[in-house]
């Protein structure tokens, strides 16, 4: 039985097994490859028709390279894929290999692509720095007396957006998938069941289709649909701006792309003539995700010249020959951004079987292969196949769905795609957003604030007098010997953190145990009072997350972890709840403070203010239990992340002023400093001690990340991901291509890494840095890589090389050891 004939006289399935929402590039891509993985019962709908939304008028480039690896990994596969998909479907594409060169007008860009460069030999992938005259023998309608260098990419390509999602679709269909134009899909039909919400299908204006996933690519009208199901797909358009001109002499089909984001423009070849468009530093946002028109079909915004001119003046003074070109087209057409600048992607915490793929800041056409490969492959396995933690739709909480706070958000971030890439850029729009109780005292203090998980966090304390403004450059920043006093105090006498984002959470009820047993790699059947360092993992022996547990009763335990993984870690532990599991788990991240007394005076510090015996006899590391300090009640646990005797202090959100003041009342006879997350990088480094999301990821394992000893491997307890850690232990202890982490330091004690670059051996590329910092106890830069070898990596193949790390194009001596340096 089939619903009842639309009145453009559409008849749907009563039933498909997938149903996705948009027929732009992302929503077509997801579909060929939903199909190509034996998913063959799908249904598209798109309200208009293919392509009619953003993805007609983007500009077309395909720049493989990206910052990191997962994302170039990505944008690789869907350039292999566009150069194949015309004779595959008969259906051409335009996509062309093309090269492309990105110049520098300064410095600090030259520093940039330097460190691309290194990149692309991390990623072995073709890349090769230029010099202002080879930059033009490569592209020679430009001039280049303005610039210091440049960089050549042959694997850049451009294709025509349209062609290609007309060629995706038709895969699609030649797969089994149908595609219905002219179809607007007013809801999406919700019950919930023992495991939660799930999906049953979608209502349109042809009717009701049963389905067991919905997959929400509808573009800047993502937004829109998802709220109502509660939901956060968090992204809001903004104008975006281009122009295609009149013929130029020299300009012919395979001339390469051109960057220029020192003037915040792009270059590409059409019909004799240029495609020029660019992201200004300040975007004009447009109308709210619930105020946008429909129907809205290959349409464009009115011009703006005057917002335009930023753009023009630029392209002019790097082409001269513009001033006197006329132009066949203006194209404002809206597109959508998130506030981190990265899409959204994946299946929607709290919503069984509603998968998003959405707000791709204008990098769609580049990410839709490998983007709806991974999408696809989501919802076929039930979990990603791959690192796609920097897209993941569970990085938002659902604050971060205010309209407003996007509004004023998205004028920041479209410009940050030409923006120096600066490794510790913060947001500087829509703040503060998420603020501890201590924020204030902590401002008044000096406090230099940074943004994770829209929490305001201590970066540094600058001193009295001193600007608390961030400021940012590729070498040693004014900050770093403010950094250091707070790192030295910590190692010498005793520091305060501020550290208030930590995630918590509880899970408790008769099944609590069981279910963190199995989700947990680590055993956590501890006695009440002790805490337990434990991965989770997926099923293929990976990374999701790396947390503390502290058993505070029979059946309640207190979870804490990083300000990042909020959602994701809630989300992945209902899911793997096992049947019947009778376990709750809550958020209570925003009920308490958590302060961080640090160093080896930290005993001395509060000692007076309890009738606690803190004693190593009776307080000894890894345990954890209430405790007054002064009027207050808290939870104190024995654990850090510094790697000085310590005290984690969970205090009520109403006592942490009180508790912070009393701490400092007393804490200068010790030498007490408050101390930021800066300090906090350089601490754990010089420890070895790794971060979830640069060092831990779902594309490493314990064996690689060397934290095998944090499972319980050793025993016979069943966890999530054994079954895969114990075959991927096995298969490296034969020969065979594998990484591990390792520590490392600088002979050079000036040189300043932030992590990305290039570790080579003996001079061949082997590996990338994950994380860096400048350590005050080793006096040099300290940090973690991922080197490479084709046998096991131990300590003897480690001396017997040479080791260096690329900083921006200058090669520095490095010790590297299996071992930390303070370990």
């Amino acid at each position: 039985m089939t619903t009842e004939p639309s009145r453009s006289g559409v008849t749907l399935p009563d039933r498909a097994r997938a149903v996705i929402i948009g027929g732009g590039v992302i929503g077509t891509s997801t579909a060929y490859h939903l199909v190509r993985n034996g998913w063959t019962d799908v249904l598209l709908l798109e309200q208009g028709t293919l392509s009619c939304g953003t993805t007609w008028h983007a500009a077309g480039l395909v720049g493989p390279l990206r910052a990191t690896e997962s994302g170039t990994r990505l944008v690789q596969y869907s350039a292999e894929l566009y150069a194949r998909l015309e004779e595959e479907t008969g259906q051409a594409t335009g996509y062309k290999q093309v090269g492309g060169v990105i110049v520098a007008r300064t410095e600090d860009r030259l520093v940039q692509l330097r460190r691309t460069a290194a990149n692309a030999a991390a990623y072995d992938m073709e890349c090769a720095l230029l010099s202002p005259e080879e930059a033009l023998e490569a592209w020679p309608v430009m001039q280049v007396e303005d610039l210091r260098g440049a960089l050549w990419l042959p694997g850049d390509g451009k294709v025509n957006p349209t062609d290609l999602t007309m060629a995706l679709a038709r895969g699609a269909r030649a797969g089994g998938a149908r595609v219905v134009e002219r179809v607007r899909v007013l809801g999406v039909d919700v019950t919930e069941g023992p495991f939660g919400r799930r999906v049953t299908g979608v209502r349109t204006d042809a009717g009701t289709v049963e389905a067991e996933v919905v997959v929400n690519c509808a573009g800047q009208w993502a937004k829109a649909l998802a709220d109502p199901l509660g939901v956060t797909v968090p992204l809001h358009s903004a104008e975006h701006f281009y122009v295609v001109t009149e013929g130029i002499d020299g300009v012919h089909p395979d001339l390469p792309l051109l960057r220029d984001p020192d003037g915040y423009t792009y270059f590409k070849e059409e019909v004799g003539g240029l495609v020029v468009g660019g992201f200004e530093p300040e975007a004009k946002p447009w109308r709210s995700p619930d105020d946008l028109p429909y129907p809205f079909e290959f349409q464009l915004l009115e011009e703006d010249w005057d917002h335009f001119a930023v753009l023009m003046d630029e392209a002019v003074r790097r082409v001269p020959a513009l001033a006197e070109t006329g132009i066949r087209k203006f194209y404002n057409g809206p597109e959508s951004f998130t506030p981190d600048n990265q899409f959204v992607m994946g299946e929607a915490p709290g919503l069984r079987g509603y998968f998003v793929g959405a707000g791709f800041n204008s990098v769609g056409i580049a990410s839709a292969g490998g983007a709806g490969r991974a999408l696809a492959e989501w919802v076929v396995a039930g979990e990603p196949t791959s690192d796609l933690v920097a897209v993941d739709i569970r990085r938002f909480g659902a604050f971060q769905g205010n309209n407003r706070w996007l509004r004023a958000r998205v004028s920041e971030v479209l410009g940050l795609h030409y923006a120096v890439p600066w490794p510790n850029q913060e947001m500087s729009t829509a703040r503060p957003f998420r603020c501890s109780p201590l924020h204030d005292r902590l401002a008044a203090a000096g406090s230099s604030f940074g943004s994770k998980m829209g929490w305001e966090r201590p970066n540094f304390f600058a001193p009295p007098g001193e600007s608390t403004e961030l400021t940012y450059s590729w070498t040693r920043p004014s900050w770093v010997p403010w950094v250091a006093a707070e790192h030295r105090a910590t190692r010498e006498a005793v520091a305060v953190f501020d550290q208030t984002s930590f995630s918590k959470y509880v899970v408790d009820g008769p099944g609590a145990l069981e279910a963190l047993q199995w989700v947990c790699a680590n055993d956590v059947d501890v006695e009440p009072g002790r805490a337990v360092y434990t991965p989770l993992l997926n099923a293929r022996g990976a990374y999701e997350s790396d947390l503390t547990v502290t058993r505070v009763a029979e059946q309640e335990f207190l979870l804490v972890s990083s300000s990042a993984t909020t959602v994701r870690d809630q989300d992945l532990i209902r899911r793997h709840l096992p049947d019947g599991c009778d376990a709750r788990v809550r958020d209570v991240t925003t009920q308490f403070a958590v302060l961080g007394v640090m160093g080896p005076r930290s005993r001395d510090l509060l000692r007076p203010l309890t009738d606690a015996d803190l004693s190593e006899e009776a307080f000894p590391f890894a345990t954890s239990r209430e405790l007054g300090l002064g009027p207050a009640t808290v939870r104190a646990t024995r654990m850090t992340y510094v790697g000085e005797l310590g005290w984690e202090l969970m205090v009520p959100v109403e006592f942490a002023t009180g508790v912070h003041a009393l701490l400092h009342a007393t804490g200068s006879e010790h030498g007490l400093v408050d101390a930021g997350y800066y300090a906090i990088e350089a601490l754990r480094l010089e420890k070895g001690y790794r971060a979830f999301g640069r060092d831990l990821t779902p594309d490493y394992t314990p064996v690689e990340a060397g934290l095998v000893f944090a499972t319980a491997l050793s025993g016979d307890k069943p966890f999530l991901g054994r079954a895969a850690l114990e075959e991927h232990r096995e298969r490296l202890r034969s020969p065979g291509p594998r990484r591990r982490l390792v520590s490392f330091v600088l002979d050079d004690p000036d040189p300043m890494l932030w992590g990305g670059e290039l570790v080579l051996r003996d001079g061949t590329p082997a590996g990338q840095v994950t994380s860096a910092a400048w350590g005050a106890t080793v006096r040099a830069a300290v940090g973690l890589a991922y080197v490479r070898h084709d046998e096991p990596v131990t300590r003897a193949w480690l001396d017997s090389g040479a080791w260096q790390v690329d900083v921006a194009g200058d090669r520095h001596d490095v010790r590297v050891s299996l071992k930390a340096p303070l370990a």
